[in-house]
């Protein structure tokens, strides 16, 4: 399947500005907050988020963040591990040090416990000592009905570490570069899943972040081949987190969009209508996590399609 009912998401304790990742990370904006507050405020917009996943029938798993080490991109799991359909767990390179730190073996204790099954970990974490990174599915979007995977090339993903993440998962690897305009220059996107995002039987994506129009032609040609619908956002609505919205499975077996409100509100009338003809829309305001973090709803769920006992 493409989507699942579970999601595992990290309750930040420190959560702030990172220094680490700022570098390239463009989305990132100064608050004019103490980090206590902003972590305060941080936690109310996760609790606020899962109440409304929970209220739609997902199936929440909630950890909590360790006091120490000092984590604070925490609240993003997804760029650290993956949990795969064949019971394998992916455990990522990541490009900021403190970072690193972030990848827990009690978190996946807490998985089996809660009846998953985990029968390998593929851990690509080596590559740090070469400087070589692939950061989760921040990186890497993968249709798992077609098996094949996107990745926008950046210092956070790596295109040989990506090509050997596709021959160890069996799926087709399409690259391209994305994009976006810093101080009048054009400089990569950090994470493919700020521009796209996968779903059943549509992409949202931002095609101007692709300049060379061969890559452009290429990724439109897999996704029409395979049948996604193409619902295209602007430059503007990819920096209001517009691409990083993620499918997941809610009670019923109801389909549903999540994103950020600021996501939501950036979407026009004619985008809304093209999403609400495949799936129901869930949002929530995201909007410290966004500012500090640079990142949004997507990136603060990891998926969880690990087997059952």
């Amino acid at each position: 399947m493409q989507i699942t009912n579970t999601i595992l998401m990290i309750r930040p304790v420190k959560f702030r500005m990172n220094e680490q990742t700022a570098v390239n990370n463009y989305f990132m904006e100064e608050m004019d907050l103490k980090d206590r507050s902003i972590n305060a405020k941080a936690q109310e917009e996760f609790d606020a988020f899962v109440a409304v996943l929970r209220s739609k029938g997902v199936n929440v798993i909630v950890v909590e963040d360790l006091e120490e080490p000092d984590t604070p991109d925490s609240v993003f799991p997804n760029n650290w591990v993956s949990f795969h359909a064949n019971g394998i767990v992916a455990v990522y390179p990541m490009f900021a040090e403190n970072r690193r730190m972030e990848r827990r073996q009690d978190i996946f204790d807490i998985l089996e416990d809660h009846g998953f099954v985990i029968n390998e970990i593929i851990d690509y974490t080596s590559a740090e000592k070469e400087g070589v990174f692939l950061e989760g599915t921040g990186s890497i979007l993968k249709d798992r009905v077609h098996q094949k995977a996107y990745c926008a090339l950046s210092q956070r993903a790596d295109e040989d570490l990506f090509i050997e993440f596709c021959e160890d998962f069996e799926c087709f690897p399409v690259i391209f570069h994305a994009n976006q305009t810093v101080n009048g220059e054009r400089l990569p996107i950090y994470h493919t899943n700020v521009m796209m995002a996968m779903a059943e039987n549509f992409v949202v994506i931002c095609l101007d972040a692709i300049d060379d129009k061969k890559e452009r032609k290429n990724v439109v040609h897999h996704l029409k081949k395979d049948g996604k619908e193409i619902i295209e956002i602007s430059e503007e609505q990819m920096h209001h987190f517009a691409g990083n919205m993620l499918q997941v499975i809610g009670k019923n077996d109801q389909r549903l969009m999540v994103m950020s409100s600021q996501a939501y509100h950036s979407l026009s009338p004619t985008q809304i209508k093209q999403i609400q003809q495949h799936c129901e829309i869930a949002h929530s305001s995201l909007d410290t996590i966004e500012t500090c973090g640079g990142g949004s709803a997507r990136c603060m769920m990891a998926e969880v399609f690990l087997p059952k006992k």
